[in-house]
């Protein structure tokens, strides 16, 4: 979609992807080795009892689900930011996680570009809010 296709107040609703405890492992084992992620014993002595998936996890499969819609198409140009980003309940193997995405913001800017934000609400399947965040992208005219 171009930039004036988008509008404050526009949902979108992403498809579900179910997380499984080797996805899980095989993320925290590259980008965030924490026994919360990867030690099965350790990790149900602690306050979430079990294996969770880590917080930038659940944070890239929710933009991953976003981008897979194809709603911005080959005309994004780039990410800009991402704000008040909340891990809000733990994700555990097993769930499957989709995204409802607001515009939240959009704005024109020059050389024929537009900045448009939006509010990525990801829940698992038992419909339990799980993440949050800000996303801005600029986005061609």
């Amino acid at each position: 979609m171009r930039f004036h296709e988008f509008y404050i107040g526009q949902v979108f609703k992403t498809k579900s992807l179910k997380l499984t405890k080797e996805d899980i492992t095989r993320f925290a084992r590259e980008f965030d080795p924490q026994y919360m992620h990867l030690d099965e014993e350790k990790a149900l002595q602690g306050r979430f009892n079990g294996i969770i998936a880590s917080g930038i996890q659940t944070l890239a499969v929710s933009f991953k689900l976003w981008v897979e819609t194809g709603s911005y198409g080959d005309e994004v140009i780039a990410g800009t930011a991402m704000n008040n980003i909340k891990f809000i309940k733990p994700v555990y193997p097993g769930d499957e996680l989709y995204t409802i995405v607001e515009v939240i913001g959009v704005k024109e800017m020059r050389n024929g570009t537009g900045l448009v934000t939006v509010l990525l609400s990801t829940f698992n399947n038992k419909e339990e809010q799980v993440f949050e965040g800000d996303l801005s992208v600029l986005v061609k005219q």
